[in-house]
Formats: structure tokens, C-alpha cells, sequence
């Protein structure tokens, strides 16, 4: 028999930065949630927690951070665009998610059968209602009613791992 290898130190479960660190070991997708502000301009609003919920009906969710600026814009408009991003699209998931600038600047998108923005070259998109909002500590869980859908190009979609944009191998 081998000898079994130490295992290293339990971290705090307190320790937010060690689970921020631990959870990056866990590759996530990555969407831009998008809508219309009230002034009619397109918002939108990067996350790496967005997840299919339920079938019947169709629901699915994500977490925005309450600290978030673009989250009570979303909030309000009642409804919101998932775009899920292509793994060629890490630019504009840096643009889309940048402060104190038009983050809209040169980004194609046409509205959805709904209003909302679905950006040129995502892998798909999906339409929802706000259906109800939950407090999940310092974030909100987000739930939304699927209303229109559609697969756009079907490529590899953008991962975020280990504090990395890339692609699905």
C-alpha cells in the first residue's frame, strides 16, 4: 500500500476571500443580463450565476450582488434578457461589466421579440419576466419566467475559471 497523501489545512467557512478562492476551482458560464432603463438605453449586467431552475414551468435564475448599480435598474424594468456569451466574446464580457463608462460603446445587439437587448454573437438567449426576487445574503436570488428563447449560434460558450475568460476544452 502507498502512503496516503496529507491533506492540506480546512479553511474557515468565515473566511469569504478563501471561499471566493475555493469556488474559482468550480468553472461557471457566463451571461450578460440585459434590459432597457427607463431613458429607453440598453443596461446590462455580467454574471457567473446564472442556472436553469425549472422545466414546467420554465424558470430559470441568477444572483445579482445588492451592492450592484445596474441591479435596481433590472430590477425595475420587471423583466430582463439572458445573453449567454460566446468564448470569442471576453472583450465585450470586460466592456459589459467595466464602471463609469457607456458600456453600450460600438456593441451591436438588436431587441428581443420582448424589447430587450440580445447581443450579436451570443450562443443564446432567453427572455423572462421577473418572477419573484429572494434575499440570498449580500445578493439577491432572481427568479424569471422564460417568455422567448432562442439558440443562436450554438458554439462554445465563455467559462470563468480560476479568475480566468476562456473556453470550454
Amino acid at each position: 500500500m502507498g502512503q496516503e497523501a496529507e491533506s492540506p489545512p480546512a479553511m474557515s467557512a468565515q473566511d469569504g476571500r478563501a471561499l471566493r478562492n475555493l469556488l474559482g476551482h468550480y468553472p461557471t458560464g457566463v451571461c450578460a443580463i440585459t434590459t432597457l432603463g427607463t431613458d429607453r438605453m440598453p443596461v446590462a449586467m455580467i454574471v457567473g450565476t446564472f442556472t436553469s431552475v425549472s422545466l414546467d414551468p420554465p424558470l430559470v435564475g441568477f444572483l445579482p450582488a445588492r451592492s450592484s448599480s445596474t441591479w435596481p435598474v433590472l430590477r425595475q424594468s420587471g423583466r430582463f434578457c439572458v445573453n449567454i456569451l460566446s468564448a470569442d466574446q471576453s472583450t465585450l464580457c470586460r466592456q459589459l461589466s467595466g464602471k463609469g463608462m457607456d458600456r453600450f460603446a460600438g456593441v451591436s445587439w438588436r431587441p428581443s421579440p420582448l424589447g430587450d437587448p440580445v447581443l450579436d454573437g451570443v450562443v443564446a438567449w432567453i427572455h423572462c419576466r421577473l418572477e419573484a426576487i429572494s434575499e440570498a445574503g449580500d445578493h439577491d436570488f432572481v427568479l424569471g419566467r422564460v417568455q422567448a428563447m432562442a439558440v443562436e449560434s450554438g458554439g462554445a460558450p465563455l467559462v470563468f475559471h480560476r479568475g480566468t475568460l476562456g473556453r470550454v476544452a
